[in-house]
């Protein structure tokens, strides 16, 4: 039997999961459980280049966990784990701070809108958490990495960075592919349909763990458009709240734009927002319970994550040792 090929991917625990987080990447994960080998992770060493309250960043991190569990990522199928508790990150992004220009990192998109969201605080780990996300990738030999359009710029850094620890030392690193999923709903803010749905747009952010009547107020209130004919109509151009309530009643019921169109054809918005609203609380309601249901248990959400960390240690730490044989580190 041909091995499988090795996918990791990671959210950071920087605020509560969300409707964008499950339709566009946790969703697609769990259908390819026996597909690839999978490593994902809770990313808490990225978030503290933005300060964190330490016991709201240990609530999150666990109820990502747990989340991840409920939305039917199995932990026997799954290698989940927490980066913190695997300390080979931390050392290999170091060695890849090493490779990594100067150059390169100041041209990431993302390091100069957070740099601007956060004058007050443009630390040294928010320029150079690019060279740590190419460690998180490269520890795994991992063959994909899935990445939507915010994320691509890291993973081709990533590759360029393999590639010129390669071309000094040899084959070290596997060079990873970007996965672009074929289907993953890309879900935008219901109160600012031009924007992704974000944890920084709370009015319009759906969370997973959110209270059914909290939902279905902001299905509720969630923009739509200002022609005066009230349709139904997918037309991202004309119409993107209206398309972007379409696009996640879609990734819900699996209907066709063509058979939501059909069903809501002289209804209106005020039938059609709340029926979103209400499909979205069904979907949501097994993952909430389950979730918490799952945090109730300490112990065996200890030992997911530890069970995690061991065999991500193991993977990582092979990596590691040949990285640090090559380098001319002594041998321990």
């Amino acid at each position: 039997m041909d091995e499988k090929k090795v996918m990791l991917s990671g959210i950071q625990p920087s605020g509560d999961l969300h409707l964008g987080n499950y339709l566009g990447a946790i969703k697609n994960w769990v259908a390819r459980t026996d597909e690839f080998d999978n490593y994902y992770f809770m990313a808490d060493m990225h978030t503290i280049t933005v300060r964190q309250n330490p016991a709201d960043l240990r609530r999150r991190t666990l109820e990502q966990l747990a989340l991840y569990i409920a939305c039917g990522l199995d932990p026997e199928k799954n290698t989940l784990f927490i980066q913190s508790h695997v300390h080979q990150h931390a050392e290999l992004g170091w060695v890849l701070q090493c490779y990594t220009m100067f150059g390169e990192l100041s041209r990431m998109t993302q390091f100069k809108d957070k740099s601007a969201k956060h004058k007050e605080n443009i630390n040294g780990g928010l320029f150079a958490y690019p060279s740590l996300m190419a460690a998180d990738i490269l520890l795994y030999q991992p063959d994909f990495v899935p990445v939507g359009e915010d994320q691509k710029q890291h993973c081709e850094l990533t590759r360029d960075v393999a590639q010129r620890f390669n071309s000094v030392y040899g084959d070290v690193f596997k060079i990873p592919e970007p996965y672009i999923p074929k289907a993953g709903a890309r879900v935008m803010s219901l109160n600012a349909p031009d924007s992704k749905m974000s944890k920084s747009l709370p009015e319009g952010c759906i969370f997973l763990m959110e209270k059914p009547e909290d939902i279905q107020r902001k299905f509720k209130r969630a923009i739509t458009d200002s022609d005066t004919e009230n349709c139904v109509r997918y037309d991202p151009a004309a119409k993107p709240g209206v398309a972007n309530l379409m696009s996640i009643y879609s990734a819900i019921t699996g209907s066709t734009y063509e058979q939501i169109e059909a069903e809501f054809a002289g209804c209106g918005y005020g039938k059609f927002k709340p029926a979103v609203g209400d499909a979205v609380v069904e979907c949501l309601r097994p993952i909430r319970e389950e979730a918490t249901r799952i945090l109730a248990d300490k112990a065996y959400l200890e030992s997911v994550y530890k069970a995690g960390a061991e065999k991500a240690s193991y993977v990582a730490n092979k990596t590691l040792r040949k990285v640090y044989k090559k380098l001319g580190f002594v041998a321990r």
